[in-house]
């Protein structure tokens, strides 16, 4: 039998890095994370999915539509306070690439942006998106192949004008 420790400790990293692709936001990630695994085990004997992993992601994935329809109307806040330290080259230039493919991932559409995600990030079968989605199996194939060709498109058009 499978404690709330276990499901926790096993999957509170795979929920957080995806809730933080959907959100674009840390602090809205560990409340969709803390919020996804309340509700796992509160409704633990409901599990649709093959996995667990994806029923985690499925959750998460709702959370976060829920709080996109509650808050439409706030803004949010810019990031003040920058981290001081200093970093090497390589760490820059990663960070810069990373913030840039987020951009580009929050100008698709939600769900194109979440079956990239967990199929590139979280490495989950066509069939387990097209499931978290609710959608055929050629739409999953179909939605991370599309977002692929536009982030390897918007990283080529600037290397071209660099």
């Amino acid at each position: 039998m499978l404690t709330f420790q276990d499901m926790y400790t096993m999957y509170v990293k795979d929920v957080y890095r995806f809730a933080f692709w959907l959100s674009g936001d840390s602090f809205a990630a560990g409340d969709i994370t803390s919020d996804t695994f309340i509700r796992a085990w509160t409704h633990r004997a409901t599990i649709r999915t093959e996995t667990l992993k994806a029923y985690l992601f499925t959750i998460a994935r709702n959370i976060y539509l829920e709080d996109g329809r509650k808050y439409k109307s706030q803004v949010a806040l810019q990031d003040v306070h920058t981290n001081p330290s200093p970093t090497p080259e390589q760490l820059v230039e990663t960070k810069l690439d990373l913030a840039k493919v987020r951009q580009i991932l929050q100008a698709i559409p939600e769900t194109d942006r979440t079956a990239f995600v967990l199929r590139v990030q979280h490495e989950l079968p066509y069939s387990e998106i097209a499931r978290v989605l609710e959608i055929s199996l050629a739409s999953a194939k179909v939605k991370v192949h599309r977002v692929r060709k536009k982030v390897l498109a918007a990283f080529a058009a600037e290397e071209v004008y660099c």
